[in-house]
């Protein structure tokens, strides 16, 4: 019997983003697997049922949950859809596995070979298949957006009959992907930007964005692409050159995160209050702890005469091209263990045993086991 792969509608408040959009399931068809899709569940992200040729439609998640082998997801599945799944299926989307014990114990219990692709290795034969990549450059394209959007000055220099207006200064913290994205846009919108990492690595990819790199005299490069974490005397260190810049800034977006981990606090309130009247701050970072002090997820804050916005779910703001991103990185990942229409899971490949959380019964990823305590 061929492989079914089952497409549930999201249930978390606030997601538009689909797992699996049209041109993905029909490469899923060509490989023999059959698809169910929950009805409906693609209309958040403006994908119409009529536009998932020759899969088969389901009333409702638990139907998919219970005939499907493998279950696509974008947020984690609740303790209902866990135990709507059948013993021993294949799950597989972002699992937040630091956050719930109990959620990873559920899924451990029913059997659930569970796939958090937050856990995806970081090597290069990965990089197709990496959702927090894909979507981080989504959400820094909406932060540059965002703080567009809210500022009270122009981007970009203008020119009109009276004279001429400068452009705004951005100042775009953490330069990871979703740092680097917020730099291209604000570029292309016309700002000026200035960027700063604690990574030195990443000061001639800010220069090719043509923003200018801010040298606080503090290198933190880490393991797997991610800076470590700063001592006391390195954070101290960098605050202080930090604030000059913060302070002469119109807008500053900060995009510093630790997978697993609460985000850096990296701007305090002392230096958001010695910012310009009507600077805008969009950190990225919100829901994961926040990178700036008195950021509220899901909120916009004053402080003073600053606007501080903490965006939630951002990647949610563009559903369609959020959503085709995430579904090709799904395919990539799971396509090469599908042959003849058959799931064939090679425990042998570093990126499938690396990307696994719990499999017969057992916690397989190590590091989720010793921070969950299990």
């Amino acid at each position: 019997m061929a492989l079914l792969i089952g497409v549930p509608a999201e249930t978390v408040p606030g997601e538009r983003r689909l797992s699996a959009v049209p041109d993905v399931v029909k490469k899923y068809l060509d490989l023999g697997a059959q698809v169910m899709v929950q009805s409906g569940a693609g209309q958040p992200a403006h994908y119409r049922d009529e536009t998932f040729i020759d899969v088969r439609f389901a009333a409702s998640a638990e139907e998919v949950c219970a005939a499907a082998d493998v279950v696509f997801c974008v947020q984690p599945p609740s303790p209902e859809r866990i135990a709507a799944l059948r013993e021993g299926a294949v799950l597989i989307g972002l699992l937040q596995p630091w956050s719930d014990a109990e959620r990873v114990k559920q899924l451990m219990e029913k059997r659930i070979t569970a796939f958090a692709m937050e856990l995806l290795p970081r090597i290069s034969r990965a990089q197709s298949m990496d959702v927090l990549s894909s979507q981080a450059a989504v959400a820094g394209y909406e932060c540059a957006l965002i703080a567009a959007d809210h500022s009270p000055k122009f981007f970009p220099m203008l020119t009109y009959a009276a004279g001429t207006i400068r452009p705004a200064k951005v100042l775009v913290i953490g330069a990871g992907v979703a740092g680097l994205q917020a730099i291209a846009t604000a570029r292309r919108i016309g700002a000026m930007v200035e960027a700063y990492d604690v990574r030195p690595e990443t000061r001639e990819q800010i220069e090719s964005l043509g923003a200018k790199f801010v040298d606080t005299g503090v290198a933190a490069a880490g393991a797997g692409g991610y800076a470590r974490e700063l001592t006391d005397e390195e954070k101290a260190k960098q605050a202080e050159r930090l604030a000059k810049a913060v302070a002469q800034c119109d807008a500053l977006i900060t995009t510093a995160a630790i997978p697993g981990k609460r985000a850096p606090r990296i701007i305090t309130a002392d230096m958001v209050r010695r910012m310009k009247p009507g600077a805008v701050v969009v950190d990225m970072a919100a829901e994961s702890g926040g990178n700036v002090d008195g950021t509220v997820a899901g909120e916009k804050t004053w402080i003073n005469d600053v606007l501080v916005i903490g965006p939630a779910n951002i990647a949610s703001r563009m559903p369609v091209h959020a959503s085709e991103m995430y579904a090709k990185n799904l395919f990539n990942f799971i396509s090469p263990f599908i042959k003849e229409g058959a799931l064939a899971l090679d425990w042998e490949d570093e990126v499938l045993a690396g990307t696994c959380l719990t499999h017969a019964g057992e916690i397989r990823h190590a590091g989720v086991k010793q921070v969950l305590g299990l």
